[in-house]
């Protein structure tokens, strides 16, 4: 797969996941976090496995170790997205969980040992004083929603490159299922244990578990290793910056969410930290590779 084709294919991701806020706070109407998690996934994993069970008898130990801790990070993600969408809007958790991006690098710096770059100093300033103009109210005080979805940034950032390893040794559209089952079963025992799990009682239910577990979820991120093995995590990370305009997009259409003068400020600097961190990133690196290849053409 050329790599283009791959980012194109991140990008619808992006566009299901964007809209996954909606769903998520429609859900929450009838149904427990966790009970929302589990069905979620467990329809996702239950439709990918009927799809591809062929593929899936040939799963081996090391693949299955990966699954099972991709799915612990993605209930840690959408743990902390679901009980934070309690006490925040769907626009605000978009432009939030996009930090995942500027976390990327972070985490690559404090694990791998890479040295920052100056835009990446540069744009992890302005997201961060993005996040204060966004979550900050008149008192100086965050809600607990934005703490989540900031936690749930940085869990993030961590499946993305956690998959980013596993996809270089590993089958990504095993790996993609396996996941999927894994985070279901963890939130269904977790529902277990502090809720009542049930089927959804309403229409607008329905469409919720129907809408994340098909599109947000079997599609999403059977498609996300998929694709990033063709790709960068650092450009992965770029594209999913596109999730909060989604997300901001579903929530002004359906609910006629709206940020404050403030909140859009904020907005905009997390999205300028974002795009800085990554693009301003490259250009950084061009002048030497130039260079390089002028040396070279001179030899």
């Amino acid at each position: 797969m050329k790599p283009l084709k791959a980012e194109l294919m991140l990008i619808v991701v992006t566009l299901f996941w964007g809209s996954s806020y909606l769903f998520m706070k429609l859900g929450l109407g009838t149904l427990g976090e966790f009970n929302l998690i589990s069905l979620r996934f467990g329809l996702a994993f239950i439709l990918a496995g009927l799809l591809f069970r062929k593929r899936l008898r040939s799963v081996d130990a090391r693949t299955l170790k990966y699954g099972a801790l991709l799915g612990f990070l993605l209930l840690g993600v959408f743990t902390c997205i679901t009980f934070g969408l309690k006490t925040t809007t769907t626009s605000n958790a978009g432009f939030l969980v996009a930090l995942t991006v500027v976390f990327v690098p972070m985490l690559e710096v404090l694990v791998f040992r890479k040295k920052v770059a100056p835009p990446q100093i540069f744009g992890t300033v302005l997201a961060i004083s993005g996040i204060g103009l966004l979550t900050l109210n008149g008192s100086l005080q965050i809600r607990p929603g934005d703490l989540l979805c900031i936690l749930s940034a940085v869990f993030y950032a961590v499946q993305i490159l956690v998959t980013g390893r596993a996809v270089k040794t590993c089958d990504s559209l095993n790996i993609g299922i396996l996941q999927l089952g894994f985070a279901g079963g963890y939130a269904l025992i977790l529902s277990a244990i502090f809720e009542t799990p049930s089927l959804p009682s309403t229409l607008p239910g329905w469409i919720a578990i129907l809408a994340l577990g098909i599109f947000c979820s079997a599609c999403g991120f059977i498609l996300q290793p998929v694709a990033q093995k063709y790709t960068t995590p650092t450009r992965t990370g770029l594209i999913f910056a596109l999730e909060p305009v989604f997300a901001a997009f579903f929530g002004y259409l359906f609910v006629q969410e709206q940020l404050s003068l403030q909140g859009y400020t904020g907005a905009a600097l997390v999205l300028l930290g974002i795009l800085a961190s990554e693009l301003l990133g490259k250009l950084h690196m061009v002048p030497p590779a130039r260079m390089l290849k002028k040396r070279r053409a001179h030899l």
